[in-house]
């Protein structure tokens, strides 16, 4: 089945008085392109963190993001009273003349005047971190299944135009060849005396020249092997690529050998459906 290579994922939670939020979203791109914002207090984890959105997520320009909001009117940083008292007095001693304002900004800048109360990473708020990471990375997921759902439709509409506009080529196939026999034989007139043999082996020659059997039906193997792919492999996004074009050439060649009219513009609409697919398989994981 098909998955989006965009995504967009939200978890949230509240562990001991603080909100933890998770956004995951992701652009098409050829390799796994990740950048990561993470609140210093979980930055030990974030080499964890990467890898299982890397197992998981696989492909894509992906923006992960975490914040940690407190929910409580609560200060972690206290301001040890009898130190800044102390600092103030002795630099009151050591002869400064500074006002009481620039004693205690000062008196705040020297080591102990200012505790926090522990900020360890306890076991606990990291299962639920990794939890909510996990709740984030299935949301993700589900929106890239539904856009991949909905991008197959699509594709699928555009692959079977080109089919359709294949199996008209050939009502032309006989019309483009009669007119080069029909010059051949007014020409042949001019002269007096023709080597018939030679005249219909440069005939046979020209005609297999324009021959376009092969092209027809490597073409519709590869339609058949694209819808094929699309519909049975995952992360199949490079693979239905590479048929992309695969088809191309054989679309190119076909104009290449058309020498008709009908057929050159039905070669045209394939050409113009193919750039569909190859746009819209871009976005395929």
């Amino acid at each position: 089945m098909i998955l989006s290579m965009t995504g967009f994922g939200r978890a949230e939670t509240v562990f001991e008085g603080k909100k933890i939020t998770i956004d995951i979203k992701s652009l098409n791109s050829k390799n796994f392109d990740l950048n990561v914002k993470i609140p210093l207090r979980y930055k030990e984890k974030e080499f964890d963190i990467r890898k299982i959105l890397n197992d998981k997520i696989l492909r894509g320009k992906v923006d992960c993001y975490i914040t940690c909001e407190s929910l409580e009117d609560n200060n972690d940083v206290k301001i040890n009273q009898e130190v800044v008292k102390n600092y103030m007095s002795q630099l009151r001693e050591v002869g400064s003349d500074a006002p009481e304002f620039e004693l205690l900004k000062m008196a705040v800048r020297m080591p102990d005047a200012l505790t926090t109360k522990n900020s360890d990473l306890e076991e606990n708020e990291w299962k639920c971190l990794l939890e909510t990471v996990e709740h984030s990375i299935e949301k993700f997921i589900e929106f890239r299944q539904t856009e991949g759902n909905n991008l197959a439709e699509e594709i699928e509409k555009v692959v079977q135009n080109i089919e359709y506009n294949l199996s008209q080529v050939t009502q032309y196939e006989e019309e483009r060849i009669q007119p080069i026999k029909d010059r051949y034989q007014a020409a042949l007139k001019n002269f007096e005396s023709v080597d018939e043999t030679r005249y219909y082996q440069e005939m046979v020659y020209f005609v297999e020249k324009l021959d376009i059997s092969e092209e027809k039906v490597r073409l519709s193997q590869h339609i058949k092997y694209y819808l094929e792919v699309m519909k049975n492999e995952d992360f199949n996004g490079k693979k239905l690529g590479f048929i992309a074009q695969e088809m191309g050439r054989e679309i190119n060649t076909l104009g290449s050998k058309a020498n008709h009219s009908e057929i050159q513009k039905l070669v045209v609409e394939m050409k113009d459906d193919l750039e569909k697919i190859k746009e819209q398989t871009l976005n395929v994981l």
